[in-house]
């Protein structure tokens, strides 16, 4: 009869690391999708919600009330930065910048005005959604 395995310890690094990983990826592509459609896409919060619940569950976070807290958190970041990265490189574009270089030049208040000009009712509705839907999914 084989040795039992022991039984292995939660590693604590592991969630964060791949909400960080799979959130950047899911970040890229939402930024490309907008600016390739020329709208802000405001229904990717939705599914970014889905994205960031399945990597918490997928790195073994236990669930729970800070697993939740923790999506609707990093949900509410996916979507500032989603924002604010679309902004800026719409700028960038019109100002010949690249839209990392443009990402640091903006400051807030603008990138505020150009995401209040830019969103519909139904893309700040999608981003509002998005914050319980991400948490009863990870609960």
């Amino acid at each position: 009869m084989p040795p039992a395995a022991p039984a292995s310890r939660p590693r604590r690094w592991l969630p964060p690391l791949i909400l960080v990983l799979g959130s950047a990826a899911f970040l890229l592509l939402w930024v490309l999708l907008a600016l390739y459609l020329s709208r802000q896409s405001g229904w990717m919060a939705l599914l970014g919600a889905v994205d960031v619940a399945l990597m918490l569950r997928l790195g073994g976070m236990r669930p729970g009330m800070a697993r939740a807290l923790s999506a609707a958190a990093a949900t509410l970041l996916l979507v500032m930065l989603a924002y604010w990265f679309i902004a800026a490189s719409q700028l960038g574009f019109m100002l010949g910048l690249s839209p990392w270089v443009s990402a640091l030049k903006l400051g807030s208040h603008h990138a505020w005005t150009l995401t209040t000009l830019a969103n519909s009712g139904v893309d700040w509705i999608c981003a509002l959604v998005a914050l319980p839907l991400a948490a009863w999914l990870a609960r």
